[in-house]
């Protein structure tokens, strides 16, 4: 009797330890509120960091050991995703899928240093780094602990993502001697600060302004020194037109070194004030004079594919004008840009 006591005294402190460790798990996780932030632009082959912000809401009782599953993949949306079936594969073929898919997904864990106090909070970091462009999904795939014995493991599903996209990787490319820009007779003028005649805008006067410039009326209004930005006066830029026949780029490491090229060509001109827009197969060109700008047109860079039957281009665009950057495969594996039949960068 003595044995059997014992026996059922134990199994009975077993159960109640199994409850008792569920309970303060619910009150470990109980208030505790989490959000995914993303810092874009995000560039492929670079560090990215997703910052976990956490926040317990409970009045009295901290959190403890807690630990976060990430995950990162290449997300498509719906409209993209077709279903297929795999039932008439080989086993290599369908080997070959998976580890595909392997390599576009990253997992990580990251635990929370330390407790987390009644209304207190913290955050947790975690680096990755995407591989390729294009839509890329974060995902908070579960929280866990092994709060309070260490003998249970306790995971719930989130269902936490966040959608964003992933830059063109920069490449270094060699620049071409060519003949400068031609110039439009007149002069073009742009949307930039610089000394021509039209009145950009007005800012804040800072040291090494000219006072020939200070807006006097807009001054006294204001309580504060304004001057005057007038746009720049510059006739020396170029158009890119960029061609994605698939027939003209069969290899996809070719077509990704083709857009890789075209987004670094594009900030390096943006910077020296030398773009003027950018054309992708047959749709109109569009400016490039603002940040804003630029970033709408890397988003698009980071997404295009090759198109199968391409629209000829329209009068619009902008292959009957002069200064127009196109670019042809060079070789299996190169890229190089063209102005005017003259060879301008190669990649």
């Amino acid at each position: 009797n003595s044995s059997s006591n014992i026996l059922f005294i134990t199994l009975s402190l077993l159960l109640t330890c199994l409850i008792l460790s569920g309970v303060l798990s619910w009150l470990n996780l109980r208030g505790v509120r989490w959000r995914l932030q993303l810092a874009p632009p995000l560039r492929a082959g670079h560090d990215a960091v997703v910052v976990l912000e956490l926040q317990n809401r409970k009045r009295f009782l901290p959190t403890y050991g807690l630990w976060f599953e990430f995950s990162a993949r290449r997300h498509q949306p719906a409209e993209i995703q077709r279903a297929e079936s795999t039932f008439s594969a080989k086993g290599s073929e369908v080997r070959a899928v998976m580890a595909q898919v392997d390599v576009t997904e990253s997992r990580g864990d990251r635990a929370l240093a330390g407790r987390l106090d009644p209304r207190g909070e913290s955050r947790v970091e975690w680096g990755g780094k995407p591989g390729q462009r294009g839509r890329f999904r974060v995902e908070l795939v579960s929280v866990g602990s092994l709060f309070p014995f260490g003998f249970l493991r306790k995971d719930i599903g989130t269902g936490l993502r966040a959608d964003t996209i992933v830059w063109p990787a920069p490449v270094a490319y060699r620049r071409h001697g060519i003949g400068a820009a031609r110039r439009n007779p007149g002069g073009e003028r742009v949307a930039r600060a610089g000394t021509g005649g039209d009145l950009l805008a007005l800012r804040r006067y800072t040291a090494g302004d000219s006072h020939r410039l200070i807006h006097w009326k807009a001054s006294a209004r204001m309580r504060t020194l304004l001057v005057r930005q007038f746009s720049a006066e510059t006739a020396e830029g170029y158009s890119i037109w960029l061609r994605t026949d698939a027939g003209l780029w069969p290899r996809p490491e070719q077509f990704e070194l083709l857009i890789s090229l075209v987004a670094t060509l594009a900030e390096d001109l943006f910077r020296r004030g030398q773009l003027r827009d950018v054309a992708i197969d047959a749709a109109p060109p569009q400016p490039v004079r603002r940040i804003h700008d630029l970033d709408t047109l890397l988003d698009q860079l980071a997404v295009v594919r090759p198109a199968a039957h391409p629209e000829s281009p329209g009068e619009e665009t902008p292959v009957a004008r002069h200064n127009v950057m196109s670019f042809v495969p060079e070789g299996e594996r190169g890229v190089a840009a063209y102005v005017d039949g003259q060879k301008a960068a190669s990649a």
